[in-house]
């Protein structure tokens, strides 16, 4: 599992691109309030949005998430805490004040980024 990157992952990267040609600077890496380990992948600190990027497989997408055969059961659990360990980070940033935003990594990187500025106008119109 150390070979799986942590981050500057290839969709992260072409999500990064996208909102950099809109023009739009962000954090990447940013650390998660109060939780040692956790990371925003890319972070819009002054109206607390929080974006992830999650892989199919780590984080179980229902739609081309998969299982491995051998040690099959080791493996659920280990995604079954993925997802559990998802969820405790939105509550946690949702609690903060924090906007919460995910995507899977298949997802198009452009509807994402437009996703991205419409809820970014939003929490500005808010403010």
């Amino acid at each position: 599992m150390s070979i799986a990157r942590r981050r500057d992952t290839a969709p992260e990267l072409a999500l990064r691109r996208q909102l950099h040609a809109l023009g739009l600077r962000y954090r990447v890496t940013y650390p998660v309030p109060g939780q040692r380990r956790r990371t925003i992948d890319v972070a819009f600190t002054r109206v607390r949005l929080a974006i992830f990027v999650d892989g199919c497989f780590w984080h179980g997408c229902p739609e081309h998430g998969t299982r491995p055969r051998s040690n099959s059961a080791w493996w659920q659990q280990k995604l079954a805490a993925n997802t559990a360990r998802d969820r405790d980070t939105d509550r946690v940033l949702i609690e903060a004040g924090w906007t919460v935003l995910r995507f899977w990594e298949h997802t198009d990187p452009t509807e994402v980024a437009r996703v991205v500025l419409r809820t970014l106008e939003d929490l500005r119109d808010r403010s």
